[in-house]
């Protein structure tokens, strides 16, 4: 696995268990950064994907819930919150990324980590998002 793959992975980690346990996902990467609960530190990009996606928390909660067509975030399953938020930060705010990375990226982790239809949705979902990237933020 590359290693912004990694970071990915590492960055949903954290936005998930911070949703399941109520905690703050900037105290817990902060808390993560100090003193890592694994043999590896957390990598720098997943640090810069979590702060990011913390940023522009509001905007881009508002775009995926803009473009989801009858999905309101609360029905969609964590993960797929996590993954869309984590490569809607990629899509808009992150020129180093191209669009179609960031959706594959997500694709791939919801194929391992979500249900079923899961991939096929994001996928459809960020796409829409790149078409209308630059009218967001």
């Amino acid at each position: 696995m590359a290693a912004r793959s990694k970071a990915r992975k590492r960055a949903l980690e954290l936005l998930y268990e911070a949703e399941q346990r109520g905690l703050n996902v900037t105290d817990l990467l902060e808390q993560r950064l100090a003193a890592p609960t694994t043999q590896h530190p957390l990598p720098e990009y997943t640090a810069q994907l979590v702060r990011g996606v913390v940023q522009h928390w509001a905007t881009i909660n508002e775009t995926i819930a803009t473009y989801s067509q009858g999905w309101p975030l609360e029905r969609m399953a964590s993960v797929d919150r996590g993954l869309l938020r984590l490569a809607t930060w990629e899509i808009v705010w992150n020129p180093e990324v191209p669009d179609a990375v960031a959706i594959s990226e997500a694709r791939e982790l919801a194929r391992t980590l979500s249900t079923d239809e899961s991939p096929a949705f994001l996928q459809g979902l960020l796409g829409r998002i790149a078409e209308v990237k630059d009218t967001v933020g």
